[in-house]
């Protein structure tokens, strides 16, 4: 219900500003349009579009990078008033596809004539299966992985049992279409939407020059290692005896741990991670996350298999030894996972003021309740009667009990046939005189028949056992409530996993709380820009990124009253989130290109946090001056943005 109710994958690269601004009216038209946005993106030929108001594209020229995170394409010269429209459709650093639009007046505001689609990029039927895609491959990793640690480490004989093989394969199945379903839907996802585009060859050759690509070719080379692993777990290592086991269980769980550590970095190099606040520290307690949720999860599902399907019952002591190694896992998954909460969201707030923060809450409302009914079942583990079959003291594998149970059955009824016949006297004539009366073709088909009869016993009294045996199981009732509290904690699971695949694709709490942040201080600019104009004031707001690890941020410019002569200039330095900015130095330059003049240095005095003044700033001449503001944010970090200004 959650995978159906879900809308198009949201952006993870917020649009934090555009020059010109969004909605505002200039009386130039501009060389180029550039675009900020919170992070790294990735553009194509048709990523910016500029389109005049009767919908012409009037952009000239590939889309380029201007520096950080600010992207932008170059405009015909010369343009009419009108309005505007720019589209940008691109892809984020965490692989996931960003689109929007806006508008801007060059005069004046005129009608026009565009529509701009009202679909989500990764919208459609494409982005759905490309969800959907998802969800199953988390799952198949979470099976194949928690299945085969849950029968290497808690029940190494479950290695024979067949439902627990059909179960591993079945993760290893899983996964691997899903891997090849996001690769072919990978080219439609992030351009254009259409299932015509998923078996676009070109397409499928652009995806793997790319990181969600090569993370996903990555992940197909994992799972042919990983066929190795589950041929070997399943095929020699279930043939062995208990001491010859001990060597080859040491280096399929060296192996296997490498292998599962592999195909979790496969998620954690393309998505979340790989970005932003401490990538290089998150990317591997990404890592950790998604490997303790398969232990735990993926074991709990072996552990339903295992009480539910198998015809040999499960050991207390693999159910304990389970217990143990769940309880490590959940520990490990609340470490990492405060540790991610708290990258992605930054503040208490965005908890709930952001879609993010409040799927967080209800995933972690369901671990919380995953948790308790674990505590059930640990309850149940401690209290678990041991139901497997013993004889002298030692366990009896299941092949010996049958054929043992056959051969007794056969020899029961040998015993009343003797006594129904008057004793081993009246038998033996019996034979006899049936052997002189018959040839040698008849004793061989008899023979033949007693054989195809004592098979057909065996196999009876084989069912027999084994319906024996389940009744014995399902007597037990600590082990029914064991069964009942593990397919209740699978529930949960599931709807777990529904909403952690959701919350991947979904903007972070921080970016989003960031995004809204420099559009409300756009918007407030805006405003007092619009105010200002009436008492001859300027202000001038220009998004800046000097590339290092805290180096985004707003510097604005005020000039009053903005004429030729003597002015008061402020200027102002703000992080995205609107706070002042503590930053070491900032340079304002002037220059009228039209006229030659310039650039006129002016170095403002530093009157607060964030806060630079210069009195008596002499412009010679009236015009379109180019105000250019360079920002210093540490020893190394600098970097210069401009914007022009109408003064005099």
């Amino acid at each position: 219900m959650l995978l159906a109710t879900a809308g198009p994958a949201s952006a993870h690269a917020a649009l934090t500003g555009s020059d010109p601004q969004q909605g505002v009216v200039v009386d130039k038209a501009p060389d180029q349009v550039s675009l900020t946005f919170s992070e790294k993106v990735a553009l194509s030929d048709d990523s910016l579009r500029v389109l005049d108001p009767k919908g012409k594209a009037v952009q000239q020229g590939k889309p380029f990078e201007a520096g950080g995170t600010t992207y932008g394409v170059k405009v015909h010269s010369g343009l009419p008033d009108g309005t505007y429209t720019v589209t940008y459709q691109v892809v984020s650093a965490d692989s996931h596809p960003v689109a929007g639009a806006f508008t801007f007046s060059i005069g004046a505001p005129s009608t026009t004539s565009v529509s701009v689609s009202g679909d989500t990029a990764g919208g459609g039927v494409v982005g759905w299966l490309y969800g959907f895609g998802r969800y199953m491959s988390y799952a198949g990793f979470i099976v194949l992985v928690g299945g085969a640690a849950f029968v290497l480490g808690c029940w190494q004989r479950g290695a024979g049992v067949r439902p627990m093989q059909r179960l591993v394969v079945g993760g290893w199945l899983t996964l691997t279409s899903a891997t090849l379903l996001l690769l072919l839907l990978r080219g439609s996802y992030t351009g254009s939407g259409k299932v015509g585009d998923v078996f676009d060859l070109d397409l499928l050759g652009n995806v793997l020059q790319t990181k969600a690509g090569a993370a996903l070719v990555s992940r197909l080379l994992l799972l042919a290692a990983a066929a190795l692993f589950i041929s070997v777990l399943f095929g020699a290592y279930d043939k062995r005896e208990d001491e010859e086991k001990r060597d080859l269980t040491f280096g399929l769980a060296i192996g296997g741990t490498v292998v599962a550590a592999g195909l979790a970095a496969s998620w954690a190099m393309a998505e979340h991670a790989s970005v932003g606040l401490q990538a290089g520290i998150a990317m591997p307690v990404d890592v950790v996350h998604l490997l303790a949720v398969a232990t735990w999860l993926g074991g709990l599902t072996a552990l339903l298999v295992a009480l539910y399907r198998s015809d040999a019952p499960i050991e207390s002591a693999a159910v304990r030894r389970f217990s143990q190694v769940a309880f490590g896992s959940v520990v490990a998954l609340v470490a990492t996972g405060v540790y991610q909460s708290w990258r992605q969201l930054g503040s208490w707030s965005a908890f709930t003021g952001t879609r993010y923060g409040q799927l967080l809450l209800v995933k972690i409302g369901l671990v919380a309740l995953l948790v308790g009914i674990a505590f059930i079942s640990r309850r149940w583990t401690a209290q678990l009667a041991d139901t497997v079959v013993q004889r002298s003291g030692k366990r009896v594998p299941q092949k010996e009990r049958v054929a043992a149970n056959a051969s007794g059955s056969g020899k029961s009824k040998g015993t009343a046939g003797s006594k129904g016949s008057g004793g081993s006297k009246a038998a033996a004539d019996s034979k006899g005189a049936v052997g002189s009366k018959t040839a040698g073709s008849k004793s061989a088909g008899k023979g033949a028949g007693d054989s195809k009869r004592a098979a057909q016993l065996a196999r009876q009294q084989a069912a027999m056992d084994t319906a024996r045996q389940k009744r014995t199981r399902d007597a037990d009732p600590n082990r029914f409530g064991l069964r009942r509290s593990v397919l209740a904690e699978a529930g949960v699971a599931v709807v777990l996993l529904a909403v952690t695949t959701v919350l991947t694709q979904t903007e972070p709490g921080r970016t989003e709380e960031d995004a809204n942040a420099a559009k409300a201080a756009a918007s407030s600019s805006s405003s007092s820009s619009s105010a200002s104009a009436g008492s001859g004031a300027v202000t001038l707001d220009m998004s800046f990124d000097t590339g290092g690890t805290d180096g985004k941020g707003v510097v604005t410019v005020d000039f009053d009253p903005a004429r030729v002569g003597g002015n008061e200039m402020h200027v102002y330095v703000q992080r995205s989130n609107g706070r002042a900015f503590d930053i070491p130095e900032v340079k304002v330059a002037l220059t009228l290109e039209a006229k030659k003049i310039g650039p006129l240095a002016v170095t403002p005095d530093r009157i607060a946090t964030g806060h630079w003044s210069a009195s008596n700033v002499q412009i010679p001449m009236a015009g379109d001056w180019k105000v250019a503001v360079t920002v210093r944010t540490s020893d190394i970090d600098q970097t210069t943005v401009s914007k022009n200004a109408q003064i005099g």
